[in-house]
């Protein structure tokens, strides 16, 4: 058989690439001839994807719940791959940064408009049946969530606003953590006594967030932006891409779920209590938290007024 051009080329470029890992080309070559050809359902992993729902109680509707939440956990980790594309990025520019900006506010955009899977596709009798199976488990305990907050701004703008002025550049990453905005849904203030809520999943993340934490302290999206040249964090396209991913996150998206909680925490006369026992309106509505990831992109008014006009 006559070896085409196009094919000899293709050889001596795999012969480089195994060259340069110490392999040899013939083996991996001869390894082709008895690989199965690759499937979509093996790619995907689709009977394991399938598989990750388990029910705790016989209501048809506490699927929706499931998958809703487990969709939701995969979009979060593209969020979080897409901005570790732009805090490692060598030599940032505008349009790179603006164009991932974009694709994680589109993620999120995705992720408000299909809280209507949850607000309309529940039967709230069915949901006020099985919730109580997943107490105390919370939405709060997502660690992922957490982790863009992180890789989103600096810490100082995660701090509650009571404590901010404690903190500083010298303070520690754990003294840090006891103080950020969500702690308030996990702790009793006047006695500092944490919920279960709270002490299990610092139990499980605290190390883990520590760490990332300290990653992420000069190379998250903020710290990035400021760290441009001032023409290039005047760029138009960017500031606007900066305030659209900050609205989006914690404007539009929290005042989605705040809604759909209502409608499913509120039913009745007298509002109800989270599953995980937090303060969840106060923990939830932007204009107690004002949790701004790029302060510098808005305007002295916008901040005073954020969140007000939902």
């Amino acid at each position: 058989m006559e070896i085409q051009p196009e094919t000899k080329k293709l050889l001596e470029q795999l012969k480089e690439k195994y060259d340069a890992i110490d392999q040899d080309l013939d083996t991996h070559l001869e390894g082709l001839l008895y690989g199965e050809p690759i499937t979509y359902w093996d790619y995907i992993q689709t009977d394991a994807l399938l598989g990750l729902q388990i029910q705790r109680t016989t209501l048809p509707d506490e699927m929706v719940f499931i998958m809703y939440h487990q969709i939701n956990e995969l979009i979060f980790k593209m969020i979080l791959w897409e901005i570790s594309q732009v805090s490692h990025h060598p030599d940032l520019k505008a349009p790179f940064f603006s164009e991932r900006l974009m694709r994680i506010s589109r993620y999120f955009d995705m992720l408000t408009s299909s809280f209507n899977i949850m607000t309309e596709g529940m039967e709230v009798e069915q949901y006020l049946q099985f919730r109580n199976t997943l107490t105390p488990a919370s939405g709060f305990q997502s660690a992922q969530y957490r982790k863009i907050e992180f890789a989103s701004t600096d810490l100082i703008n995660l701090i509650d606003a009571r404590y901010r002025e404690t903190i500083d550049r010298n303070t520690s990453y754990e003294h840090a953590l006891e103080h950020l905005y969500w702690q308030a849904a996990g702790k009793d203030y006047k006695t500092g006594k944490k919920s279960y809520l709270l002490k299990a999943f610092e139990e499980r993340y605290k190390n883990e967030f520590i760490a990332f934490t300290k990653e992420y302290n000069t190379i998250n999206l903020y710290a990035k932006y400021k760290s441009l040249p001032e023409d290039v964090r005047e760029n138009p396209k960017l500031r606007e891409a900066m305030r659209h991913y900050d609205y989006t996150v914690n404007v539009t998206w929290v005042m989605a779920h705040y809604n759909t909680a209502v409608k499913y925490i509120n039913h009745g006369n007298e509002p109800g209590e989270a599953t995980g026992g937090s303060d969840w309106a106060k923990y939830m509505l932007p204009k107690y938290q004002k949790r701004i990831f790029f302060p510098s992109v808005w305007t002295e008014e916008e901040i005073e007024n954020w969140g007000q006009d939902v």
